[in-house]
């Protein structure tokens, strides 16, 4: 199945990068591949070292390079494993002039995983992030284990709480934990609809018929913490920025509170430190337009930094 995700703030998040001809770009969450495909049509000689934690999403995206000279390297890693990208032997410690964050779940993920991210189909409680293929779990040692039926099941009311809130920022976080945990006293929670009718009983009326559905934050909060996703967001930073050379830029799209303020908080930590300079003061969002064309835009934020 081919990919039918659509990138988010694609123009911006690549002229913000400043590439050139012979440069080596890094897109982190290569997902649906757009930030790639548009870098190699603008670029061709530049080198893309294309990483995703999901190995479906090279083969979903893979016939859209067909035809086009570029030179592109697919890695199945996570990104918090930036840092020892030259292990995989992709490129020489100095030479990333460019690297892309895109934090957005993709369409395809929602869509087409099987693997419960969306709310509004019925599949098995796993939200696992990484995929590595076929036959490949044993070899993969930074294969996943806590899975969203994991958290359902066996968490502790608290726990579930405290992630709900936190993470989701959800309001009637106690409550619906208190409705998860009396739930599985008497079934197992096993799939996506049986954790959404739990959530619609436990919030009120009124709230079930808001502009934002009910579950979404629930959702968002128990992927995060089965992915370790602001963990992650921490270490992948860290990492892309050491590998980033002097002159080189990193832009970060993220969509949600949590993220853009670790975001936020990296890139003023190395304003301060006098090792980078901010291109954007002010965060860049996406125009009336495309947001009409692609509302999950709505909430996407860019920002890009320079290492000097």
């Amino acid at each position: 199945m081919e990919s039918i995700h659509k990138t988010v703030l694609l123009n911006e998040t690549i002229e913000g990068l400043n590439l050139k001809s012979n440069s080596v770009v890094v897109d982190a969450t290569f997902g649906g591949g757009g930030h790639s495909l548009e870098i190699c049509k603008r670029f061709p000689k530049v080198k893309i070292i294309a990483i995703d934690q999901d190995a479906s999403a090279f083969e979903k995206a893979k016939s859209k390079f067909k035809g086009l000279d570029c030179n592109i390297t697919f890695i199945n890693i996570n990104f918090r494993h930036l840092k020892n990208l030259k292990d995989f032997g992709a490129f020489a410690l100095g030479d990333i002039s460019g690297i892309i964050f895109d934090l957005g779940l993709s369409s395809d993920q929602l869509e087409n995983s099987g693997r419960g991210f969306s709310f509004m189909k019925d599949e098995p409680l796993l939200m696992q992030m990484q995929n590595s293929g076929k036959d490949s779990e044993k070899e993969n040692p930074l294969s996943d284990e806590v899975t969203a039926y994991d958290v359902v099941n066996s968490w502790s009311e608290e726990s579930l709480a405290d992630i709900i809130y936190g993470y989701g920022e959800e309001k009637f976080a106690r409550r619906i934990a208190k409705g998860i945990v009396e739930a599985r006293s008497k079934t197992e929670i096993k799939t996506t609809f049986d954790l959404v009718k739990i959530i619609s009983d436990s919030v009120p009326a009124v709230y079930r018929r808001g502009r934002l559905h009910f579950a979404t934050r629930t959702f968002q909060a128990i992927r995060i913490a089965v992915n370790d996703e602001l963990r992650v967001l921490e270490e992948g930073l860290k990492g892309g920025f050491e590998i980033l050379k002097s002159g080189g830029r990193m832009s970060v799209i993220s969509f949600h509170s949590l993220e853009d303020r670790i975001v936020k908080k990296f890139y003023k930590n190395k304003e301060k430190e006098g090792k980078a300079k901010l291109i954007n003061k002010r965060i860049i969002t996406a125009s009336e337009k495309e947001i009409k064309e692609n509302p999950r835009s709505r909430s996407a934020k860019l920002r890009v930094l320079e290492k000097i």
